[in-house]
C-alpha cells in the first residue's frame, strides 16, 4: 500500500481537480496559440512583434515554438486519456522552466510588461505541476 493509499489520507477535493482542468485547459490555450504561431509565421514577421527573435535567440525561434506546443499537449492528452498521466505534471514543470527563461529573456530586452505574463503563466504551470504531482494525481488506466 502506498502512502496516497492509507486511509488516513484525505482525497483531493473536487473544486481543486476543476481548478487544475482549468489552468491545465487555460495554459494548453496559451502554449498552443503561441507555439503555433512562432512555427508558422515567418521569422522576419516574428522579428518585428518580438525583438529577441532578431537577437541570438532568433534560431532557436522554432524550437521553442515546438516546446511551447509539445507542453500544451502533455498538459491535456496525457491527463485526458489517463495513459501516463504523470507525464502532465513534467509537462507542467518544463512550462515553468520556459517561463523562467522567458521572463530572463524579457529583462534583457527591458520588456518589464511581458514579465507579469510569464510570471503569471509559470505561476499557473506550477501550480498544476504540483497538484498534478501530489495533492490531486490522476490514476492511470
Amino acid at each position: 500500500m502506498t502512502p496516497a493509499e492509507t486511509s488516513t489520507t484525505k482525497p483531493a477535493s473536487k473544486g481543486l481537480h476543476i481548478g487544475l482542468w482549468v489552468a491545465q485547459g487555460l495554459l494548453a490555450f496559451a502554449f498552443l496559440g503561441a507555439g503555433l504561431t512562432k512555427l508558422t509565421m515567418p521569422v522576419e514577421k516574428l522579428a518585428a512583434q518580438m525583438p529577441w527573435v532578431g537577437g541570438a535567440l532568433g534560431p532557436w525561434v522554432r524550437f521553442i515554438a515546438a516546446a511551447d506546443v509539445a507542453g500544451a499537449i502533455g498538459l491535456v492528452l496525457p491527463a485526458a486519456t489517463r495513459i501516463k498521466p504523470r507525464l502532465t505534471a513534467l509537462a507542467a514543470l518544463g512550462l515553468v522552466a520556459i517561463m523562467v527563461l522567458a521572463s530572463i529573456t524579457h529583462a534583457m530586452y527591458g520588456e518589464w510588461d511581458k514579465i507579469a505574463v510569464t510570471t503569471l503563466l509559470g505561476a499557473l504551470a506550477a501550480f498544476v505541476a504540483w497538484g498534478r504531482s501530489t495533492k490531486a494525481p490522476i490514476a492511470p488506466r
